[in-house]
């Protein structure tokens, strides 16, 4: 989502450590996935067991796919990924909007800059009395995504599409950063791209015309913000307890990384809303539990898990479940880069031997990716990938420059002046998957002279508090990091991979999600070239020749293209996997009868 990625970003659990991703069509021989047993039930609570929270209670700012989840029951956007079953769900629907926009039904301009939107009627907040989603909510949403506490982390796919917003999000740096302030500047601050034109009818206007727009609209950032929102600080705790619905359910209660309770949300109408059945009645979020320990309870049944909540089967796990076709495995095809290896560029360490890129294609040649992908589920789960997009992302071509090799590795260490190293490795010590990746490389460098001691981190912390920090990356608490993406929307959507990852210092955190700080001004071209391509072959031809640049660079080592693994405990019904969710969307299931859980 992200991913999403959703996108952005999760590095929970897991095998496959997913964000936004592309399904392959349901299910992989190695289980039924999703279930859809006789006629819905109604009622219930939903337990979902985890192991972390979310990134932020704040749909314009959250940008991780845990998050995502969370925000599926109680915020909407324009458009969103349907849960049907058996199909893939990666092409758009519409949600808050009437219908998708095409030149045809006068959506889209004839020269493809101009987007008119109507919004669905009976869309209602769950305010006092209850009141309508509008078109100025709209525009707030977006305006929020540039708020100098916490930006939005995909800002770089649009900050230079939407015509104006470049220059509102540098206005919004310099702005207090308090209540008053902060509301104030969205209030007088005009954001051209995005307008009211009615109470029911927002237009975006772009900087150059953009097929993947309404892809694009997908994002959580582009949620409608009640005026409420500018009542409390952006990503506060305040913020997530009191944020008004427009969906399904509402937030009763968020202890960060502790629990989250969800009712239902007394204004939302079914009929408005053609994404979400919300056949229970309450969901109860435990983001107490460990990975085994989650994984044993679902399987046994207990009326009290239902779901993960960014969590997944153990890596160690996943054979047997593979091998007797468990029927509440699933297997969902990704378009991701997750996990990576990402390199800090601007670590002091070492007298700051990262920024040479010999030193960086010596620990790509160094690292053993056939070694990794077998700790972390084998190649059948985790199929290998050697470059920056995945294959089912257009502008994907084929490239392996870093076979590994030893002796190469130690040749271009001798020659870059750094012949012994040692690189401090940041990982989820919560996650299977994660800590025993961690484990692989430290073997795996010490062959070619690198020393690596870890730097374990909770998975709460794990972004918001190192890799999202820049001042972290700079002070070099850490050398060599996981991390993993996937695409913001699908099909024509390289940008999404890019812009985040790689186009310099507008890629930067907090903004942007340039964890290793990568900043090459040919590489920043190349990708402002293929951003403005006009056909699809043009498109893959350019970016695919960015993908060679930032592979020669080295800023990262890619693993794989994973299949994500998820899991239900068998009374769960309808289980439909969302690949911008990374999970089972918990809006579309219902539960046996006798096992409603409390």
């Amino acid at each position: 989502m992200a991913r999403k990625r959703l996108a952005a970003l999760s590095l929970a659990a897991v095998v496959s450590i997913t964000l936004a991703a592309c399904s392959s069509g349901g299910n992989t021989p190695s289980g039924t996935g999703t279930t859809n047993a006789g006629t819905p039930v109604t009622g219930g609570t939903l337990n979902i067991l985890g192991a972390g929270d979310v990134d932020y209670m704040d749909p314009n700012i959250s940008y991780y796919s845990v998050g995502y989840m969370n925000l599926r029951m109680w915020s909407r956007q324009l458009f969103t990924y349907p849960a049907d079953p058996g199909k893939d769900n990666t092409t758009p629907v519409a949600d808050l909007a009437t219908d998708i926009p095409t030149t045809s039904n006068g959506g889209i301009s004839a020269d493809g800059k101009t987007y008119t939107i109507k919004i669905r009627p009976g869309a209602k907040w769950n305010t006092t009395p209850a009141r309508a989603v509008t078109a100025e909510d709209m525009v707030r949403g977006v305006k929020r995504t540039a708020n100098p506490i916490q930006p939005f982390g995909g800002i770089p796919d649009y900050a230079s599409l939407l015509v104006g917003y470049q220059a509102f999000l540098d206005g919004f740096a310099k702005a207090p950063k308090t209540i008053a302030g902060i509301k104030d500047y969205i209030d007088k601050t005009p954001l051209p791209g995005v307008v009211a034109k009615d109470a029911s009818t927002v237009e975006f206007h772009l900087v150059h015309p953009a097929t993947f727009f309404v892809g694009m609209l997908t994002l959580t950032a582009f949620s409608p913000a009640p005026v409420e929102s500018l009542n409390y600080l952006p990503i506060s705790t305040e913020l997530g307890n009191h944020y008004p619905s427009d969906g399904p359910y509402k937030v009763d209660k968020w202890v960060p990384t502790k629990s989250i309770s969800y009712s239902r949300n007394p204004a939302w109408d079914p009929a408005s809303d053609p994404v979400r059945k919300a056949y229970v009645d309450k969901i109860l979020v435990n983001e107490t539990v460990t990975q085994d320990s989650a994984q044993q309870q679902l399987q046994t049944g207990t009326p009290t898990a239902d779901l993960e909540f960014d969590l997944a089967p153990p890596p160690s796990q996943l054979p047997a479940l593979i091998a007797k076709k468990d029927p509440g495995l699933n297997l969902g095809l990704t378009a991701s880069s997750n996990p990576y290896v990402v390199y800090n560029t601007a670590s002091p360490n070492n007298n700051k031997a990262l920024a040479n890129v010999k030193v960086r294609q010596a620990i790509s040649y160094a690292i053993n990716r056939d070694h990794i992908l077998q700790v972390i589920g084998g190649p059948k789960i985790n199929p290998p990938l050697t470059h920056v997009l995945p294959d089912n992302i257009l502008g994907s071509k084929q490239n392996d420059p870093y076979p590994y090799n030893v002796d190469k590795a130690k040749q271009l260490l001798q020659e870059a002046g750094f012949p012994h190293l040692t690189l401090k490795f940041l990982y989820r010590n919560a996650s299977e998957g994660s800590s025993k990746t961690f484990q692989t490389v430290q073997q795996d460098l010490s062959k070619a002279g690198i020393t690596v001691t870890g730097v374990p981190s909770p998975n709460a912390d794990f972004y918001v508090k190192y890799l999202q920090v820049p001042t972290v990356a700079q002070r070099g608490v850490w050398d060599l990091s996981l991390a993993g993406w996937g695409a913001d929307w699908y099909g024509n959507a390289a940008l999404s991979f890019f812009n985040p990852l790689f186009s310099g210092e507008p890629s930067f955190p907090p903004i942007g999600s340039n964890f290793g700080l990568y900043n090459n001004p040919k590489t920043n071209t190349m990708i402002q070239q293929a951003a403005r391509a006009t056909s699809d072959e043009q498109t893959a031809d350019l970016w695919a020749k960015a993908d060679a640049q930032v592979m020669a660079d080295a800023p990262f080592y890619p693993l794989t293209n994973p299949k994500n693994a998820n899991y239900h405990a068998p009374q769960v019904q309808n289980a439909v996997y969302v690949p911008a969710l990374q999970g089972f969307d918990p809006t579309n299931v219902w539960l046996d009868k006798d096992k409603q859980g409390g």
